[in-house]
């Protein structure tokens, strides 16, 4: 019994440890681009910060190049851009219940959430403001 128990013990003790999965794009993609089921693979062994749930990646845009078979990380990925450079945006300014909206240029890129900068068209002013889903600029 005892012998057996220590034959246990050791073939646990001996066994290989579980080997997780990370996610690694099968070719290079490009920043800007939407990365699709079809660009991705899941590779055994364990990689500290690499991403591993497919959910989270199909639909979002490469931040920055992504190269083949080299492990995602969260800051290589984002939502995609609704505002791009030049595109025209309306600036919303809100404080208390008064609201102002004025045309404006947009003079970077991002996702809902993401700050920008915008010149407004009338003023010539730059200003930083959040984006919001609908595409438009709130400053404060």
């Amino acid at each position: 019994m005892k012998l057996a128990l220590a034959c246990l013990t050791a073939a646990a003790l001996c066994a290989p440890p579980a080997l997780a999965e990370y996610l690694i794009p099968l070719r290079t993609i490009r920043a800007k681009a939407i990365v699709t089921a079809e660009d991705l693979a899941l590779k055994k062994g364990e990689i500290p910060g690499a991403l591993s749930n497919p959910a989270e990646v199909i639909g979002q845009e490469a931040r920055v190049a992504l190269y083949a078979g080299r492990p995602l990380r969260a800051g290589d990925i984002g939502p995609p851009a609704i505002i791009e450079r030049n595109d025209l945006v309306t600036l919303i300014f809100r404080q208390g219940g008064l609201t102002i909206a004025a045309e404006g240029r947009s003079l970077g890129r991002g996702a809902a959430g993401d700050a920008v900068r915008v010149m407004n068209l009338s003023s010539r002013a730059t200003v930083t403001g959040r984006i919001s889903e609908d595409g438009s600029v709130e400053v404060n």
